[in-house]
């Protein structure tokens, strides 16, 4: 395991030179209420961040086309298209930071924008200072998604399991000449999943090694990724060998890790 703590040691480097940069990160706020979007604009203004707005999916196609995004933060309820759906298009197309920021509470619909492939959710009413850690923890995970793939800051350490290569440092799953396409949230819990393999991992300490926040500690996130990992990787997800549950408890990776 000393490639992964060498590949750990690398990526706190990255993060103490990362901080001063993130807020050169430009956010793309959608909202319709006009109070709300002008008081997220204004805020993220205030603390640095480039900001643009849109207040439909029309308004947003048109500022991604002309900037480089790093992170959106998108209201679910939006006049001309649903969030869930933007969220499945924009994922489905990059890697770019997503936090769904809406009025609805529904449990469900939390579960399904994380599964949409969107990195946190927070409702309304939020509080901006929570809001702006959540910005700041995902913007150097975005950051760090960069970083990982020039071979000058991080070495290429590569991890195999079962059928598997693992190429840690540029966030690289392939199984034979088959890549297997992760998320963010996806890739952290398979590397933390790496770094403890034959441990039983609480979801609270998932949550913790992932750093992916949630707003209450009865959030399901943990159940959702690893239904999204066994989907992509188990042989048969309704019998997964790699993923184990342990009740009561949490979760074991279980193949031997090389």
């Amino acid at each position: 395991m000393n490639g992964l703590f060498k590949f750990i040691s690398k990526i706190r480097h990255i993060h103490s030179h990362q901080g001063n940069t993130v807020k050169n990160k430009h956010i793309l706020v959608v909202e319709d209420e006009a109070i709300t979007r002008a008081k997220l604009v204004g805020y993220f203004q205030h603390e640095g961040y480039r900001v643009s707005q849109a207040q439909n999916k029309a308004e947003l196609d048109s500022v991604m086309a002309q900037h480089a995004i790093d992170l959106v933060m998108l209201d679910i309820n939006l006049p001309d298209e649903d969030g869930l759906s933007i969220t499945r298009n924009l994922r489905a197309q990059s890697n770019i930071g997503i936090i769904l920021v809406t009025g609805r509470t529904d449990t469900i619909d939390k579960i399904i924008g994380l599964e949409m492939g969107a990195d946190d959710y927070v409702t309304k009413p939020f509080e901006l200072r929570e809001l702006l850690v959540r910005v700041k923890n995902l913007l150097w995970r975005v950051s760090l998604t960069h970083a990982v793939d020039e071979p000058s800051k991080i070495d290429d350490d590569a991890f195999y399991f079962s059928d598997y290569r693992f190429d840690i440092p540029r966030r690289k799953l392939t199984k034979g000449d088959e890549q297997i396409k992760l998320t963010k949230a996806e890739y952290e819990i398979l590397v933390a999943f790496i770094a403890h393999s034959g441990q039983v991992l609480s979801r609270d300490r998932l949550l913790n090694l992932i750093d992916h926040r949630v707003e209450d500690p009865n959030d399901r996130t943990i159940d959702v990724l690893i239904r999204r990992l066994r989907n992509k990787i188990e042989v048969n997800p309704k019998n997964p060998q790699l993923f184990i549950t342990v009740h009561g408890e949490g979760y074991l990776f279980a193949p031997d890790v090389s």
